[in-house]
């Protein structure tokens, strides 16, 4: 895992996932402006998923 992404999913969770479909960030926006939590534990789980694809 790249440990800039995870800094930046903390600080600013849409522009952590700016790499995936335009969907997710959105999504990961919506989340954001409804919580700051949510918005953060979904933008981790997206970059463990990828981290997890990536090794297989």
């Amino acid at each position: 895992m790249d440990i800039r992404r995870l800094i930046l999913a903390v600080i600013l969770p849409p522009a952590s996932v700016t790499n995936k479909e335009v969907g997710t960030v959105m999504l990961t926006g919506l989340l954001t402006a409804l919580g700051w939590l949510p918005g953060v534990a979904f933008a981790l789980f997206m970059i463990n998923q990828e981290g997890r694809q990536a090794k297989a």
